[in-house]
């Protein structure tokens, strides 16, 4: 039974014995009475409220998540990986970060071959690769 149902039923009690609400006693009854309604009405007020709140940060979160995704550039794959170059030896991305990008050079975890970078050579967003192509050391 909720609150709504609780109020009801003791208001109907009071009804229902003929409580007189000319003496001290029923004036206070009925006080009580409509006191606790309108103690119901805040709560259902608050669930509400409560309900929306809840709503909204669910939305916030997932359109945090989506702003996120967005950001890091990749789509769901490894956050780590800035950067990407395809080796035109053996077709294979190679994904690397800041770091591995100013050693200069990785290695192909396809073909085992050194792929180099000339930062000097580079767009502004690009890595570049020295020379036109990898190098096949």
């Amino acid at each position: 039974m909720g609150i709504w149902e609780k109020v009801a039923y003791l208001k109907g009690l009071a009804d229902g014995i003929k409580l007189d609400a000319s003496t001290d006693e029923g004036r206070l009854m009925y006080a009580v009475i409509d006191a606790l309604g309108s103690v119901a009405v805040e709560a259902a007020e608050l669930r509400q409220g409560q309900n929306n709140l809840s709503e909204a940060v669910d939305a916030i979160s997932d359109d945090l998540a989506d702003i996120e995704e967005l950001f890091s550039g990749n789509d769901g794959e490894d956050a780590a990986a800035g950067y990407e170059a395809t080796r035109p030896a053996c077709g294979e991305t190679v994904r690397f970060d800041e770091e591995v990008l100013e050693e200069g050079e990785i290695v192909c975890p396809n073909c085992g071959q050194k792929l180099e970078f000339d930062l000097e050579a580079s767009d502004a967003d690009e890595p570049a690769e020295k020379g036109d192509e990898a190098s096949d050391e």
